[in-house]
C-alpha cells in the first residue's frame, strides 16, 4: 500500500513553488490557447483544472498539468474543421472518457518500458527547445507565441530563423530586464542566505523587479520602456456578462458526428502518451525519487479533461516545462500544483490589470533557467561516458525532440534502443576459437540470467565451433529463464552432435523440468532407435522373401 503524504506538511515551500509555477504557467496558458485558435480563457481554465482537480487526484507529488503545446496542431485543426468551439469541447469530453477507460485497463504500465536514456534525452531536448524559444522573448522579439515547442513555426519560419530574426528587433529595455532577472535568479540559486529564503522565491522577486523597472521606464518616458505587446496580455473582464462569456459548454448534439469521435480518440491517445512520458520524467527529476501510479494518473487526466470540457477549457496533459519549474522551485508535495491552480483562478479574476504589467522578458529569464537545468552539459557528458549504447539513443532522442517533436523524438529513441537490444542479443556474446584451445582444456559456457530465443543464434554458433574430443560444461546456475528453443538446441547438441564429435557435455544448474526433459529425450531417442531397428529388420525380411520368391520362380 502506498504511503499517504500529508499535502499540508510542507506548505511553506509548496506555496513558494506553486507561486513560481503560476508565474510560468500564466503566459503559457494564454500562448497555447492563442496558437490553438481557441478563446484565451480556455487555456486559463485548463490550467486551473489541471492544477486543482488533476493536482488533487493525481498520485504524482510534483507533476503539473495544463494545456500542452503538443496538442496545439490537433486542437487548431479540429476547431477549424468543426467551425465551432463548443463542438470541439464535446470531443474533449469524450477524450476524457477514453482516458478513464485506459486507466481502468491499466494502460499506464507501458511507461515502465521507457528507457532511462530516452527519458533523459527527451528532458534535455525540451531544455534545449526552451532555451532556443525563449532567447527571442528575452531580447523583446515576441513573434512566436509563448509555449510553442515546434521547430517549424506557424509564421513559416523555424526556431533558428526566429533567433536570427530577433537580432533585428532587439529592445534594450527587454535585455536589461532579462539580465537583471537572470542575475536575481542565479543569486537565489547560489548565494547561501538567499537559498534559505524559501517563502520568497527568486522568480517572484525577478518578476516584481522586472515590473518595477519597466514601470520606471514608462514613467520617465524613456525609449527603454517595453511596449504593451511584449507584456502579459490577459483579457480583462469589465462586466458580469464578460464573466459569463468566459464559460462555454460542450454541444453534445455533435456526438453523433463521427469526426468528433476520431478527434476525441486522437486527443486521448496523444495526451495519454505525453502525460505518461512527463510522469516518468517527473519521477526521474523528483529529488525524493518517489514513484507515481501511472494508471491512476490516466484516470486523473481523464477526469481533468471531462471537467475542463464542461467549463470551456482546452484539453490538458502533464507538462514537463511546468513540472521542472515546480521541482526546481523546491516543491515537496502536490500542494504546490494545487496552489498554482488556485492562484490562477484568483489572480486572473481579481488582478488581471496588475498581471498585464509583467514583461515577457522576465518570464523568459525564469524559463531560461529551467531550460538550462534540463539540458546541463554535465548530463550530456554523463551519457557520453556511459558508452555508445547509452549515448546514441540519448542524443538521437534529444535532437529529434528539438527538430521534430516530442513524440517522434521518443519514438526514434525507443526504436534505436530496441535495435541495440536486439543487436546485443543476436551478437555473439562468446565465441570459442579453435586456435586458442589446448588439448585437455575444459570449455566453460555460462548462460545469462535470461536466455531468450534471440540468444539461440549465438549459442548455436558457439556449440558448432567446439573442437572434437573436447570437454564442455554448460552452466545455467544463474539462469532464471531459458526459452524452449534454446533448451531443445542444447539437448540436441548433447545427444546427437556432441556424440558425433566425441564431445563430453556436462550440464550444471538446469532446473528439474529441463532434466526431466533430458530423460524424456533419452527415452524418446531409445524408442526412435528401437523403431529404426524394427523398420530395418522388416525391410530385411521383406527383401529376403522377395529374393526367395525370385529364386523359386526361376
Amino acid at each position: 500500500m502506498t504511503k499517504k503524504t500529508n499535502i499540508f506538511g510542507n506548505l511553506k515551500s509548496d506555496f513558494a513553488s506553486g507561486l513560481v509555477v503560476f508565474l510560468v504557467a500564466l503566459p503559457l496558458c494564454l500562448g497555447i490557447a492563442m496558437a490553438s485558435g481557441a478563446p484565451l480563457f480556455s487555456g486559463i481554465i485548463a490550467g486551473i483544472i489541471g492544477g486543482i482537480v488533476v493536482g488533487y487526484l493525481s498520485s504524482s507529488h510534483v507533476s503539473v498539468s495544463g494545456p500542452a503545446a503538443g496538442l496545439t496542431a490537433i486542437v487548431l485543426t479540429a476547431i477549424t474543421d468543426f467551425g465551432a468551439f463548443n463542438i470541439f469541447l464535446a470531443a474533449v469530453f469524450l477524450a476524457g472518457i477514453f482516458q478513464l477507460l485506459l486507466g481502468f485497463l491499466k494502460a499506464g504500465s507501458i511507461s515502465n518500458y521507457f528507457p532511462t536514456n530516452v527519458i533523459e534525452g527527451m528532458l534535455a531536448g525540451i531544455g534545449v527547445i526552451i532555451i532556443l524559444k525563449q532567447l527571442p522573448h528575452a531580447v523583446g522579439y515576441d513573434a512566436d507565441f509563448e509555449g510553442d515547442m515546434a521547430f517549424e513555426q506557424a509564421d513559416g519560419g523555424n526556431t533558428f530563423s526566429a533567433l536570427f530574426g530577433a537580432l533585428d528587433y532587439i529592445q534594450l529595455g527587454a535585455v536589461i530586464v532579462t539580465l537583471i532577472s537572470l542575475a536575481i535568479l542565479i543569486a537565489w540559486d547560489k548565494v547561501p542566505f538567499l537559498k534559505k529564503m524559501k517563502l520568497v522565491p527568486g522568480a517572484l522577486v525577478a518578476v516584481i523587479v522586472g515590473v518595477v523597472i519597466n514601470e520606471a521606464f514608462v514613467a520617465g518616458g524613456s525609449n527603454l520602456a517595453i511596449a504593451k505587446e511584449h507584456l502579459v496580455s490577459l483579457p480583462v473582464p469589465t462586466s458580469v456578462d464578460d464573466f459569463k462569456n468566459i464559460l462555454m459548454f460542450p454541444d453534445f448534439s455533435a456526438i453523433t458526428n463521427s469526426k468528433v469521435w476520431i478527434v476525441a480518440l486522437t486527443i486521448a491517445i496523444v495526451a495519454s502518451i505525453e502525460s505518461l512520458l512527463c510522469i516518468e520524467a517527473s519521477d526521474r527529476l523528483d529529488p525524493q525519487k518517489r514513484f507515481t501510479d501511472t494508471n491512476n494518473e490516466l484516470k486523473a487526466q481523464g477526469i481533468g479533461n471531462l471537467v475542463s470540457s464542461l467549463l470551456g477549457g482546452l484539453p490538458m496533459t502533464s507538462v514537463v516545462v511546468r513540472t521542472s519549474a515546480n521541482i526546481n522551485a523546491g516543491a515537496k508535495s502536490k500542494m504546490s500544483t494545487i496552489v498554482h491552480g488556485v492562484l490562477l483562478l484568483i489572480c486572473v479574476l481579481a488582478i488581471p490589470v496588475i498581471l498585464n504589467k509583467i514583461p515577457l522578458a522576465t518570464l523568459a529569464a525564469v524559463l531560461l533557467m529551467v531550460g538550462y537545468k534540463l539540458a546541463k552539459p554535465a548530463t550530456i557528458m554523463h551519457f557520453w561516458h556511459k558508452g555508445k549504447y547509452q549515448f546514441v539513443p540519448f542524443i538521437a532522442t534529444l535532437l529529434a525532440v528539438v527538430f521534430l517533436d516530442l513524440l517522434k523524438g521518443v519514438a526514434l529513441g525507443m526504436i534505436i534502443s530496441i535495435i541495440f537490444v536486439l543487436r546485443g542479443n543476436l551478437k555473439r556474446a562468446y565465441y570459442f576459437r579453435k586456435e586458442e584451445y589446448e588439448e585437455g582444456d575444459i570449455i566453460h559456457i555460462d548462460l545469462a540470467q535470461e536466455v531468450s530465443f534471440l540468444n539461440k543464434a549465438a549459442i548455436k554458433l558457439t556449440l558448432s565451433n567446439l573442437p572434437d574430443d573436447s570437454r564442455v560444461i554448460i552452466n545455467a546456475s544463474d539462469t532464471v529463464y531459458i526459452a524452449h528453443d534454446v533448451i531443445d538446441l542444447i539437448k540436441e547438441f548433447k545427444h546427437i552432435n556432441a556424440v558425433e564429435k566425441n564431445i563430453d557435455v556436462t550440464l550444471i544448474g538446469f532446473k528439474d523440468a529441463y532434466e526431466l526433459d533430458n530423460n524424456q529425450y533419452e527415452q524418446n531417442h531409445v524408442f526412435m532407435e528401437h523403431d529404426a531397428l524394427i523398420k530395418y529388420r522388416n525391410n530385411a525380411i521383406s527383401s529376403h522373401k522377395e529374393a526367395i520368391e525370385e529364386l523359386t520362380t526361376n
